[in-house]
């Protein structure tokens, strides 16, 4: 069971880096917040790529790579304007649609069937989401009881992270088919490294100020990168001991993590019922993914 403890740390290492980007990097654009958990996390574990060899990578992988990197870019900037701009126990949980959405994109595009155990969970997900924001329903009129749900549409930062689970659940099936010719514990910190290179044209002319900023913060940059950087390393070696479903499953409390970090450090009021929540939502996703 050494796979449950380092993929609880993968979980805390990637909700304190969600906390620490929020607290001390605010002032950063969402480019370069991108930049910093993407490249400079990629570069810190980047000597793993020289202790095993390279295979030989057939054009296929650079189709599904290709397919994937401007989609992570995409999600990344939405992520991290998400979390810097809005409260994190609103945002967050979000990220527990994306197994909603790729059972219903499966349902749509491929004809794929949704089990009973798949659709209860879907369920748990909805009811989370609709707990998140329960305060908007009036108990006595049912007519409000989907008030809740329309929220999420209401506030932004909400409404980002869920396009970023939209967003994920494409990306989870193009880092599925590239995983088909690399080894997942090779492809995390090279898929890292070369997503952070194709985010550099996007700084543009303010890639020297963005160093110069990077060097005035330099102690929390760096711990944020290497917390992304645990957090890859955990991943893929709780990846070597379990079934991915597993993994996944109890990667998402970092949900509860963000949650907890929201109101610890930034005052977020309704810890009950978004722990409650996102509880609900982490359940839905577990039956998912096991199912």
């Amino acid at each position: 069971m050494e796979w449950l403890p380092l993929t609880l740390l993968c979980a805390f290492a990637l909700a304190s880096a969600d906390a620490l980007t929020k607290a001390r990097l605010g002032g950063f654009s969402a480019r370069e917040l991108a930049f910093i958990r993407l490249f400079l996390a990629g570069l810190l574990v980047s000597p793993l790529l020289l202790l095993q060899p390279f295979p030989a990578l057939p054009p296929a992988f650079w189709g599904w790579v290709l397919a994937a990197v401007p989609l992570e870019i995409l999600a990344m900037l939405l992520y991290m304007k998400a979390i810097r701009d809005y409260p994190l126990s609103l945002t967050l949980p979000y990220l527990a649609f994306t197994p909603v959405f790729v059972i219903l994109v499966g349902y749509l595009l491929l004809g794929e069937r949704v089990s009973g155990q798949g659709l209860l969970g879907i369920l748990l997900v909805v009811a989370g989401a609709w707990l998140l924001n329960f305060d908007e329903a009036d108990g006595k009129d049912w007519r409000s009881w989907l008030e809740p749900l329309r929220a999420i549409l209401r506030q932004t930062g909400s409404l980002l992270m869920l396009v970023v689970a939209f967003i994920y659940s494409f990306t989870a099936v193009t880092g599925k088919g590239a995983m088909q010719y690399m080894e997942p514990e090779l492809f995390g910190p090279f898929y890292f490294v070369l997503v952070g290179l194709a985010l550099l044209p996007l700084l543009g002319l303010k890639a020297r100020s963005t160093l110069r900023r990077i060097r005035r913060q330099l102690w929390p940059v760096l711990l944020t990168a290497g917390l992304m950087a645990l957090m890859l390393v955990t991943h893929f070696l709780a990846l070597q001991q379990v079934e991915t479903a597993y993994m996944i499953a109890v990667k998402r409390t970092s949900l509860l993590f963000g949650i907890l970090y929201g109101a610890w450090i930034f005052r977020e009021t309704g810890l009950g019922h978004h722990l409650l929540a996102g509880t609900v939502m982490v359940a839905g996703v577990a039956l998912i993914v096991l199912g």
